[in-house]
């Protein structure tokens, strides 16, 4: 059961991943062209990884965005859904990638000590930590509501993005991972989203919907029913996962009706030879996947 549990929370954090990462590139969508999005890093030429996203800021730029203002050349920024934790060995861990980011540079000292910065990010303020700090004197400022940086105490600046806490105004785009999105947060990306023309946004905008609608259906259906246009811009913000659940029906249908042809078959002593000519005849299956249906 306990491992049931664990593959399911780990399905879901990476539901949420790519749309956080595809939120955050929207929030810095005016800094475009300042910003490289590495959604995974390579540190050597090992199997080894990072588990975060990683952002290089060309030099001297100003991101305009509240959350972009704390950035450095390299940044690593790690996200946390609603149902992972935040404590201070999350901010020890990342604090780990930092170094093995600077660390693993193309040179020696290539990727200078301050030239790194560190963001997590979590919808909600996790309250522990928090106290944490404060009970072991780290330096803490809340510069902009929800965005918290920890100015002492640690090797790389690091900033706390606290989603719950961010304004509505200025960070639309991280409101929807969330599954309390209000109507008129859904309604207003959805207008946004129809007068976009870029194919880049529009694949970023469809990331964070994919997950958001899933997440906050009962607000899906709401709008669905009360405006027309409304619901035809849903449709086709969800036409992707629309086509793949259609496309996973129709393949479920097409496998019960393999096996119980082949249940059929066998039934009246039909040789496994017969059947897997009738498979691939039948069903326009290779040799291979028939064979695999005479397995079971």
């Amino acid at each position: 059961m306990a491992k049931e549990k664990s593959k399911a929370e780990k399905k879901q954090k990476l539901q949420w991943h790519p749309a956080f990462a595809a939120a955050l590139e929207m929030e810095l969508l005016e800094n475009k062209d300042d910003l490289e999005f590495e959604r995974e890093h390579n540190l050597n030429r090992k199997p080894l990884l990072i588990d975060c996203l990683v952002i290089k800021k060309k030099k001297d730029v100003v991101i305009k965005n509240e959350i972009g203002k704390f950035f450095r050349k390299y940044n690593i920024i790690e996200y946390k859904s609603a149902r992972d934790s935040l404590s201070i060995d999350d901010i020890a861990k990342t604090q780990g990638y930092a170094h093995l980011y600077k660390a693993y540079g193309e040179s020696i000292n290539s990727v200078k000590f301050d030239e790194v910065s560190v963001t997590l990010i979590r919808e909600s303020k996790p309250v522990g930590l928090f106290k944490y700090l404060e009970e072991n004197s780290y330096l803490v400022s809340n510069p902009y509501k929800g965005i918290y940086y920890i100015k002492s105490g640690l090797k790389f600046p690091t900033q706390i993005i606290i989603g719950k806490e961010l304004t509505h105004e200025n960070h639309e785009w991280f409101n929807l991972l969330s599954d309390k999105v209000t109507k008129q947060e859904m309604a207003r990306a959805i207008e946004y989203s129809r007068n976009v023309r870029s194919k880049n946004e529009r694949e970023l905008i469809d990331a964070i919907f994919e997950v958001s609608a899933l997440a906050n259906r009962n607000i899906v259906e709401e709008l669905k029913m009360g405006d027309e246009d409304m619901c035809q811009a849903l449709m086709e913000i969800m036409k992707p996962e629309i086509d793949e659940i259609r496309l996973k029906e129709r393949r479920e249908t097409t496998e019960r009706a393999i096996k119980a042809a082949v249940k059929s078959l066998r039934r009246f002593n039909t040789s496994d030879l017969d059947i897997k000519m009738t498979l691939m005849e039948d069903y326009n299956l290779s040799e291979e996947e028939a064979l695999s249906y005479l397995k079971l």
